[in-house]
């Protein structure tokens, strides 16, 4: 069974969600298609990357991201980073020969993600883009069931994602605040996973009449070198935010389907609120993401006496259910973490295609430019570049 050695890019929380997915995916999947090894991880000090390595189970440690892609013992580069150095690192690492795995959003500008895509490529390098709600196993069965059109045609897409944790203006000006380096505020942050989820159900978005919102345009300025995401309060010297908080816009898709989608991270009450309705000629689809383990169905053809929605638990049976051998036990994030790990592994190992890649992150760059441009525009109906 061939090895595959990780040089990992940003050591925050998004790490440690990768590296239990690298140490855990041969449990889950076996016989595994590969064995992921822990080889190297980055961080922006010598001494944060030294205890990084020692948490997080890696053999080597450094403080410089270039001693990653060039290094020939590497095979994957994952990129955990913020979002203003995605391109550099990914295109330099497929520069290199290396495999990339990349968190969302894939880059701050849809050149930035056009030159990543193209540079993958043109070195025939596997590349992969981290939006894992698509992996939920509930998720995964309402794509199945769209596809073999048991709701027959899809004529609308209703989804929503709602956090809360920066609705306290105390909350740090984290580099999630900063246009500078995150290129876009929550609709890049978890609008995108919204988007995601659009295309991998119901197809590809034609047009948008979006509005986007900034609610606290102030912040006290971070002082840790961890991103808090709003659990540690500030009360000092604040910065400005030059981001959204809430992005809500109407979308046409290309066959004909219309919906619309709302992101806020100002949303008192809700956690990791992700929703989404899906109506079609022969049925309807619900799922809350805060409810995992459930898909609500309705097919027409029930008995009028008996029409409604029925509840799903997923398990075995279902695509990514293998992970745990009864229904309903319990998928979390980490979970999807790990199917997301094997799907990459295994296009590695066969030479397949793995998806979402960096075209899909691209063409959600293009969406993200249609929806910027209609809120300059009032509104205005834009059409997808």
């Amino acid at each position: 069974m061939k090895e595959y050695r990780i040089g990992l890019i940003g050591a925050g929380f998004m790490a440690k969600a990768h590296s239990m997915a690298y140490a855990s995916m041969p449990m889950f999947f076996w016989p595994a298609p590969g064995i992921p090894v822990r080889q190297k991880i980055c961080d922006t000090t010598i001494e944060r990357a030294k205890d990084a390595a020692k948490q997080f189970g890696y053999v080597e440690y450094t403080d410089n991201w270039q001693n990653v892609v060039s290094d020939p013992n590497i095979d994957i580069v994952d990129i955990c980073t913020p979002n203003n150095i995605h391109a550099e690192i990914a295109i330099a690492a497929a520069k290199n020969g290396k495999h990339v795995f990349c968190e969302k959003p894939i880059a701050i500008t849809s050149s930035e993600a056009k030159s990543m895509f193209e540079t993958a490529e043109q070195h025939n390098v596997k590349h992969m883009l981290a939006f894992n709600y698509r992996r939920t196993p509930a998720v995964a069965l309402a794509h199945q069931i769209i596809e073999n059109g048991e709701i027959g045609k899809v004529l609308n897409f209703r989804g929503v994602y709602l956090q809360d944790w920066s609705a306290d203006p105390n909350s740090p000006l984290s580099w999630r605040f900063q246009k500078e380096i995150c290129g876009m505020g929550t609709l890049g942050d978890i609008g995108t996973h919204v988007i995601d989820l659009a295309r991998y159900l119901v197809g590809e978005i034609d047009q948008v009449s979006a509005c986007l919102k900034t609610y606290i345009h102030e912040r006290p300025i971070q002082s840790a070198h961890t991103d808090s995401l709003g659990t540690i309060k500030g009360d000092g010297p604040k910065g400005v935010v030059t981001v959204d908080d809430e992005t809500s816009f109407a979308i046409r898709f290309k066959d004909g389907a219309i919906g619309s989608i709302e992101a806020s991270r100002n949303a008192w009450g809700r956690n990791n609120y992700i929703t989404f309705e899906i109506h079609g000629s022969k049925g309807s689809l619900y799922f809350n993401y805060e409810r995992r383990d459930e898909l609500q169905v309705c097919y027409s053809s029930d008995p009028n006496n008996r029409r409604g929605f029925k509840t799903i638990y997923t398990g075995p049976n279902h695509p990514f259910g293998e992970l745990w051998p009864i229904p309903a036990l319990g998928i979390g994030y980490s979970e999807t973490k790990i199917a997301e790990c094997y799907d990459l592994i295994k296009s590695i190992a066969e030479n397949g295609k793995v998806s979402p890649n960096f075209e899909d992150g691209y063409r959600i760059s293009l969406i993200c430019d249609a929806i910027q441009e209609s809120h300059q525009k009032q509104g205005e109906w834009t059409t997808v570049g």
